[in-house]
């Protein structure tokens, strides 16, 4: 039976800033079920992406024979065309702990510290009470901050006789904040 293979090469992020966490929210047809899709989220821990790297990333390595990161390997549907979608997400995970932390704290000293502001410094302080007051509403809103969404890609291929003279494609294609590339291949 024939395979397919997705690998994703390259990334670019159009957006100013320079610190990411990426992960990819990969959807396809169900193998067995055509109706449904397969929701798979790749890599396991976001992909940090450092300002020297200038909002790319490069997931083949130089050199002839190399491979990209993987993203689908499977058996090719009998009509020949794989309905496949790519998420491109910011994931800020660590941005929901902090807020978890600042819940905790304030939970912690509001109720044993920073109420007795007058005790410890002999008046009342506005700003313990503005940090009693604001490290709960503070941490509550960080823990409901969902991941960015940075861009969709719509990778629906159709195997056809381009595919029998080249057994590997390479395409690129811009969705939102990102330009992605990445490559199918077919073997057997």
């Amino acid at each position: 039976m024939t395979r397919v293979q997705l690998e994703l090469t390259r990334i670019k992020i159009h957006r100013p800033k320079a610190s990411w966490r990426l992960y990819f929210l990969l959807l396809t047809e169900h193998p067995l079920q055509p109706n449904e899709l397969v929701a798979t989220v790749i890599p396991q821990q976001p992909v940090l992406v450092v300002p020297d790297q200038k909002n790319q990333v490069h997931f083949e390595p130089a050199g002839k024979g190399t491979e990209g990161l993987l993203l689908l390997s499977r058996e090719l549907p009998p009509a020949g065309e794989l309905n496949t979608h790519l998420f491109v997400m910011h994931s800020r995970r660590a941005g929901r702990e902090i807020g978890g932390i600042l819940l905790d704290i304030g939970q912690l000293l509001g109720n044993e510290v920073l109420g007795k502001e007058s005790e410890l410094l002999g008046l009342a302080s506005p700003w313990l009470r503005l940090a009693k007051a604001a490290l709960p509403r503070v941490g509550q809103s960080l823990t409901g901050l969902p991941d960015r969404h940075l861009g969709f890609i719509n990778m629906y291929e159709r195997f056809g006789p381009e595919f029998q003279q080249e057994n590997e494609h390479s395409r690129e294609i811009r969705g939102g904040h990102v330009t992605v590339t990445y490559r199918w291949s077919v073997a057997g």
